[in-house]
Parts: structure tokens; sequence; C-alpha cells
């Protein structure tokens, strides 16, 4: 142990590492291996869907729509049970055996889907020679197989050896019909392993946080510091699983990206495991009688919130599973009836300076919808352009699409501390924008980064020409330079606007339209798909077409709203009332001080901390 490195006064007798309550460490590795397993499992998780089990594009995008929301949501559930009855260190280690379970079935995929191709009253099998944008379509007969392409249109395929599987050269596309036989067992196990991920992440994400904020003591000048220590293990984990996890799923099998993954989250369960007396009691329940109280029967307040884990992976299952049946006007319902009770609470039960502060966090909860809505596109419909439509070659090698997932936790990690700087430097100089204009900025530039994907598109020409692999890098780091406009800035914003008996519901709501937010993604995302054959396109042209108008459409209506909040940022700056509380605007710090740090590749679904 050592002292050294300390940023602030250490409580007497406190056992430090670099100055800083050694349980810091343990939950430092904890949430690096937890993400290297999310971000892992994320990065390959479109590609798998719409190339091993074939699932559509439409139906892929909805369904990680729809796992991406409940994700957030399920955390509010997690949250509330920890704080009053488990404890952030029970909740955390049961969020844990989830997960590793859920990452663990991941790699249990059978042998996948198949693609029957009818010609002639003969069946054909239409498969990928491989994994990823690379792999080429094979059509296989009992003879053997041969690579298959689609003439201009996709109005014939193209057989390369005609010969080997019995085919004419070519054969025009109606002239054969196809259906997909999949494996419902392995698929099943598919919707399992989302759901028992969803309620793992549930319990851990919603508490890991609250127990660093529980390490500090109030007024502790370390408490920031401690933060930022534990965001980089945040953005550590998911830089390594994209350079990994992608890397070995994609080359080597599905199975072994995903068992990489569920090997990571092993790895993070035993380290919270043996190292839990470094706590020092700090995430304990409130009270341990109240576990041991019967509910019913022999099922005590313990086994009860363990239960409601298991209905939470019930619920995740069946709405996963049916994703693509749950309608538009139901979830943007939802959202307009937890509007309408938010705004009623702030008319009918504040006064004052309250209510306006309210109804300013309110807008903050609403407004970061346009932004997640667009920046996830990274998980769903932007891989797959990447993995189809980019030249992803660099230095002569191919490189797998799930590893460019980790520009954004690189970018993070290198402009992080620039703005963070360049806030302070302005605030100096009574210079700092907003925190409503900084809202507006992040959309605005959420709606900039696929306009300028677009012009790389049109870079590249009309027909079959794929687009320059640095227009991908260009649209993460104009996403990211959004996203450290908005992330610091929401959360720390709401937990200060909300009178102090409202927090926890203000920060339900933010996960509730986080959640909302990465539905709308995957509505979105949805339009932008493309008629496939054996999880590869059939009409590259059209493809590109397609997601030209989506991002296109997308783009201006982002950039249109953001700059509607650059003009009612005066308002929305006058209901905070700043000059009686001060802007926390100018965080990264204040993200920390809320408990959430910001991590690469998603909005971190985390609740208030201690």
């Amino acid at each position: 142990m050592s002292d050294s490195g300390a940023v602030g006064a250490i409580p007497p007798g406190e056992k430090t590492i670099l100055g800083h309550p050694r349980g810091l460490f343990i939950l430092f590795f904890t949430e690096m291996w937890e993400r290297f397993s999310y971000y892992g499992m994320r990065g390959l998780l479109v590609l798998y869907l719409t190339q091993h089990f074939l699932f559509s594009d439409e139906r892929s995008a909805v369904m990680y729509g729809a796992y991406t929301a409940l994700v957030y949501v399920m955390t509010i559930i997690g949250g509330s049970l920890a704080d009053k009855y488990l404890g952030q260190r029970k909740a955390v280690t049961y969020g844990a055996i989830l997960l590793v379970m859920g990452h663990g079935l991941m790699a249990f995929e059978g042998s996948g889907s198949k693609e029957i191709l009818t010609y002639e009253g003969q069946e054909y099998q239409i498969t990928l020679d491989g994994r990823g944008g690379d792999a080429p379509q094979i059509i296989i007969s009992d003879n053997g197989q041969s690579v298959i392409t689609f003439s201009e249109g996709a109005k014939e395929m193209l057989i390369e050896q005609p010969e080997i599987v019995g085919l004419p050269a070519s054969i025009p596309t109606d002239a054969y019909d196809t259906r997909i036989e999949q494996e419902e067992v392995f698929v099943n196990t598919l919707y399992l392993a989302l759901a028992l991920i969803i309620a793992g992440v549930g319990f851990l994400k919603a508490n890991i946080s609250t127990i660093v904020g529980a390490l500090y003591g109030l007024g502790d000048t370390r408490r920031d510091s401690g933060f930022t220590i534990f965001y980089m293990g945040i953005n550590l984990g998911s830089l390594l699983s994209s350079l990994t996890v992608g890397i070995i799923g994609i080359v080597w099998g599905w199975k072994w990206g995903f068992g990489l993954a569920g090997i990571g989250m092993l790895a993070g369960l035993l380290t919270f495991l043996f190292f839990q007396p470094w706590l020092e009691g700090r995430a304990d329940p409130p009270s341990y009688a109240k576990l041991k109280e019967k509910v019913f029967g022999p099922i005590n307040v313990e086994w009860a919130c363990y239960l409601a884990g298991v209905g939470i992976i019930i619920v995740a299952m069946l709405t996963v599973m049916n994703s693509h049946l749950i309608e538009e006007w139901f979830v943007g319902g939802l959202g307009i009836l937890i509007l309408v009770f938010l705004i009623g609470y702030a008319v009918t039960k504040l006064k004052g300076t309250e209510r306006d502060r309210m109804l300013a966090a309110i807008y903050f909860i609403l407004a970061q919808i346009p932004f997640w809505a667009l920046f996830e596109q990274a998980g769903s419909s932007l891989t797959l352009f990447t993995d189809r439509l980019v030249d992803r070659t660099m230095f002569g090698i191919s490189v797998p699409t799930p590893v460019f997932q980790f520009l954004n936790a690189a970018y993070i990690v290198v402009f992080a501390p620039v703005f963070a700087w360049m806030w302070i430097a302005l605030a100096k100089r009574k210079m700092e924008p907003s925190a409503p204009v900084k809202f507006a900025i992040g959309v605005f530039l959420a709606g900039l980064g696929f306009l300028s994907l677009v012009g790389g598109i049109a870079a590249s020409g009309s027909g079959v020409a794929m687009t320059a692999v640095y227009f991908i890098f260009l649209i993460y780091w104009v996403h990211t330079m959004g996203e450290l406009m908005v992330s610091p800035v929401g959360l720390s914003q709401v937990t200060k606007l909300a009178p102090a008996r409202a927090v926890g519901m203000s920060m339900g709501a933010w996960f509730l339209y986080s959640g909302l937010s990465n539905y709308l993604a995957g509505v979105i995302a949805r339009g932008t798909g493309a008629e496939t054959i054996g999880g590869q396109l059939t009409d590259v042209a059209a493809a590109k077409a397609t997601y030209v108008t989506v991002y296109t459409n997308v783009g201006y209506v982002a950039m249109a709203i953001g700059f509607v909040m650059l003009l009612v940022s005066p308002l929305i700056k006058k209901l905070m009332h700043i000059d009686t509380m001060g802007d926390p605007s100018h965080a990264l710090a204040g993200e920390a001080q809320a408990g959430q740090p910001m991590e690469g590749g998603i909005h971190p679904p985390e609740k208030k901390g201690a």
C-alpha cells in the first residue's frame, strides 16, 4: 500500500492505493471486465443476428433497439432494490452472476440458420464462406459449392462455377424462392442470453458507481479524481474488447468471440467476490434484519429481490423475442404519458424557483432523445454500413468491423481532458457556453456526423464503389465531440435542478427516456434495412441509396432540432436560475459528482451516486 500520490486528506487508518481507498481499484477492474464483456458482445451482435441467425436487417435493428432500451429501463429496478433492501454489494454480485450466465450462453450458437433456395424443384443452401463483410456468398449443392454474386440491380444471381453445383451461370432472381430454416433451440438460447445480460446490467451498472461514491466522505477532495480513475477503467474495457473480442469473433468464430467476452465477465465477478472485504462494509444492505423477513412462505426479502430479477429476465426475454411486434405508437404513447406526469408534478406540486428548475430538468430529460437516437446507430445501422459498404483495408489488412467501435472510447480518452480544460479556461474568461447551448451543439453534431458520412458516400461515386474508411473515423469523431457536449452535462444538470424529494423520480425519468431513445434508434436503423441473401447484400447500389436517404433525413432533422434548441436556450437558462445555484455545466467533473462516468460507445446506464 502507498499513500503517495494522494490528492486530498486521507482519513486516519484508511488503507489506500495511490492515495485512494483500495476498494476503488476492485471496482475499477470489476467494471473494466464488465464493460469488456458488454462492448465485446455489442460489437458482434448485429452481425451475428444478420449472418448467423439470418434475421432481416429490419428485425435485427429493432431487436437491438429493444435490447439496449431494456438495459436502461431495468437499471431503475436494480437500483431501487439495492437502495431499499439488497445493498449495492449483493446487487452487483447478483448482476455479475447473471452476466456471466448470459455471456456464456451467447457462445452456444448451434450450426446457424439455413437459407434454402428452391430452383426448378431442387433445393440448395446459400450461406457465407466466413463471417463479416469480407465473407463471400456461396451456394451449396450435393455435388459441391460455388461463390455467387449478383448483377447490377440484383436482377440475376451469377454463379462462378456453375458446373460444380449443377446450375446455369446466371439465374433471374424472380426464378427462384428462398426460405429461412432456424434452429429454434438456439434462437431461444439467444433470447435467454440477451435477457440475462439485460437483467445483469440492471443490477450491476445501477449500483457499482454508487459504491464508488460511498468510498468517499462528504467533502472528500479525492472524490472527483476517484471517479476519473473509475471512468478510465470503463473506457479501458471498451478499448480492449473492440481490439480482441471483435477480431476473434470475426476471424475465428462467433462462439470464440462471445466466449472471450464471457471469460472477461467471469474475471470481473471473481475479482469482486475475492476482494469484497476491501469495500469495508460500505456497500452492505441497509438492514440485514429486513432481508431475513419472510414475504410469503419460506421466501424472505432477499430471495424476493432475486426472484424479481428472474421476473426481469422473463419480461426482457419476451420483449426481445417479440420486439418486431411492438408498435411505435405504444412506445411513443408511453413517453407522452410520462411527460404529462412530470409536467403535472412540476406544476401542481412545486412553486416558484423549484418549479422552474424542475421544468428545466424535464427539458434536459427530453433533449437527450434526438442525440442518443442517432448516436446509437453505432451498434446497429452504422455497424452494418461499415461491414458492407466501407473499404476497411488499412495498411494492407481488412480490419474487422467491430474494431471500429473502439474509436468512440479512444476519442473520449483523448478529448475528455481537453474539454475539461477548455470549459475551465472559458469559464475564467466568462465565455463558457451554458448547459442548454452545449446540449444544442451536441444534438447538432449528431446530425452533422451523418451528413459527413453522406458526403463520404457521395465521394465514392455511384454504383458499387465502397466508401473510404476515413469517413468512419470522421463520423465517430464528430459524434464523440457531441457526446462530450451532452453526456457530462445531462445527468449533472438533472441531479442539480430537480428538488431533493424528486431526484429519484427525475433520474428514473432520465433512464426511461434513455431507453425510449434507444428504441427510437432501432426504428431509425430499421429504415436502412436492405435485401440480403445469406446475410449479405444483393444490391449494393440500392443499399447505398437507402443509407443516403435515411442518413440525410435524420441528419437534417437533428441539425434543425439543435438549432431550435439553441433558440430556446436563453429561456431554459432563465428557468435554471443559475444566478442562485451556479452553473455546473462545465464538468466532466460535474458528471463525476453525479456518479456518472462516461464510457465509450454507449451512454452509461447508471444511477446517481451516493
